[in-house]
């Protein structure tokens, strides 16, 4: 794995901890794919740094647990404003 990639996962997990942004968001700021990002938390970072890949896997779960939550509210969002125009 080159040094950069290595380099852009730790860059990643930690903005993540720190912020606990979303990958999409992550991915927007970091100017790479949401793929990418996924790839580096969820396959890439347990080989370079295990202790900090449990850490992220946490707050990714989290994440799961709640998408359908903020599904139904950019559903209600969109609805919401298709109406009041």
């Amino acid at each position: 794995m080159h040094d950069y990639i290595k380099e852009r996962t730790i860059k990643i997990a930690e903005h993540l901890l720190e912020s606990r942004d979303t990958v999409r968001a992550i991915a927007k700021e970091f100017g790479v794919s949401k793929s990418t990002v996924h790839k580096d938390l969820t396959e890439r970072l347990p080989t370079i740094n295990p202790a900090l890949a449990k850490e992220v896997k946490q707050v990714l779960n989290y994440h799961k647990s709640i998408r359908h939550l903020r599904g139904g509210e950019a559903t209600k969002k969109k609805y919401k404003e298709k109406t009041s125009v």
